[in-house]
């Protein structure tokens, strides 16, 4: 609230008029308490909730959104996208060399908007092999130039040349460009610098890929590939910077190992153990579970010729993955909300929900998954994931409940990003 009073109190003595509107909630789900209110007044002032309270009208020459027959909850977070890689929805391993960076660029514009529409008002997107278009991106969105969510970036991936990180499947005489090579490293020197550089260009966290990966040619989802040396200059080197590293990590060794280096995040873990489990619970250390996406891979990727090896290592993870969510929720580890988005098209995140219901999470638990836990992992608890005063004022609406039936989520009628009604399409 100190925060709203500067901010009000500033444009005041500059003479600006502070713009407040008002959102009628028939229905608001609030994660922070786990409760559901009805009839609430949203108020908010120059893109920020002001004050959450019981319907009284307001002035009559306000900014309405009359949200009064709909259920609404704040922005959605997905902590695991590729919306800068605006071609990564290919099955080709080699798709990103068959287009310019300012055609990546513009695709991932198109992605961005889709993925606002559908509800989800801020991301972190996980890794490029354009290096530095998500920076571009997230900048242009920042600055009015391009609708879509608030972006939390990586500017590249920290992978071994030909690891699950690199542009790989291409003919040997193909050269690879420089900025789809910003990450690459091979000793632990080269990760501290890489981690200095891209931070240095405007990254906000790095991603590590610490084992291989499904959907990449020759790379092995079990097997490590950073080295525990050259993870911890990783880790160590972004805490200098005031950030955190993350780790793509699939298999057990490389999740304990990405752990133990200092990682914040360990995404997908598909093959993850129960001392890994302990470990990440005993750590504090959140895991980012993509439980949606292996039945698209196998469903459509079957259907469109995707290389075989693709699907062979799919079928071999997505089963463990998902027994291994439905032990994390039991053991009380933290979960946030992360789908992968750009294996399956843009805009469909919300169908992750259902699976976390499915393999254990309450409707409610999988809401803050998306959230209050998701904001916490980003570090922006006081900005994103709750609709009380101090928070932006990103909102959506759906019809029927969430609560009875996850799936409502899948079907956003309404997005508010900062105070502001988004066109849906």
């Amino acid at each position: 609230m100190r925060l709203i009073g500067l901010a009000l109190a500033l444009a005041a003595a500059s003479g600006a008029q502070a713009e407040t509107r008002y959102v009628l909630a028939g229905r608001l789900i609030d994660p922070e308490s786990g409760r559901v209110l009805t009839n609430q007044r949203i108020e908010i002032t120059d893109g920020r909730v002001t004050a959450v309270q019981p319907w009284t009208p307001p002035p009559a020459t306000a900014v309405l959104i009359d949200w009064s027959k709909l259920t609404v909850l704040p922005g959605l977070i997905d902590c695991h996208t590729h919306v800068a890689d605006g071609w990564a929805d290919s099955s080709d391993p080699a798709e990103a060399l068959h287009h310019s960076a300012t055609a990546t660029i513009l695709k991932g514009a198109r992605r961005a908007r889709e993925t606002l529409q559908a509800g989800f008002t801020t991301v972190r997107d996980v890794g490029v092999f354009r290096g530095l278009s998500d920076v571009a991106l997230r900048d242009a969105i920042e600055a009015g130039d391009v609708e879509g969510p608030r972006m939390v970036v990586a500017g590249a991936y920290i992978t071994i040349p030909n690891g699950g990180g690199a542009v790989t499947g291409a003919a040997p005489d193909v050269p690879v460009p420089d900025d789809m090579k910003l990450g690459y490293v091979r000793n632990a020197d080269d990760a501290r610098n890489a981690v200095d550089m891209l931070f240095g260009r405007g990254a906000d966290f790095i991603k590590m890929i610490a084992t291989g990966a499904v959907l990449a040619v020759g790379s092995t989802p079990g097997a490590l590939e950073l080295t525990p040396e050259e993870m911890k200059a990783a880790c160590d080197a972004a805490k200098r910077h005031g950030s955190y590293c993350i780790a793509h990590a699939h298999g057990a060794e490389g999740v304990k190992a990405a752990i133990r280096a200092g990682a914040r995040s360990i995404e997908h873990a598909s093959l993850i153990d129960d001392e890994g489990l302990k470990m990440a619970r005993d750590a504090g250390v959140w895991l980012d579970m993509d439980i949606f996406d292996g039945d698209w891979i196998d469903a459509e990727g079957t259907k469109a010729g995707w290389p075989a090896e693709y699907l062979r290592k799919n079928r071999e993870t997505t089963e463990a993955q998902r027994q291994g969510f439905a032990k994390a929720v039991k053991l009380g580890v933290k979960l946030s909300f992360g789908t992968d988005a750009g294996v399956y098209p843009h805009g469909l995140n919300a169908r992750q929900f259902a699976y976390m219901v499915r393999y254990g999470m309450t409707p409610m638990q999988a809401i803050q998954s998306a959230t209050v836990v998701s904001a916490a992992l980003l570090g922006k608890s006081a900005d994103v994931g709750a609709l009380s005063p101090g928070h932006y004022a990103d909102m959506i609406a759906v019809e029927g409940d969430p609560l009875t039936d996850i799936r409502a989520l899948e079907h956003v009628v309404g997005v508010v990003k900062g105070g502001k009604e988004i066109a849906l399409r």
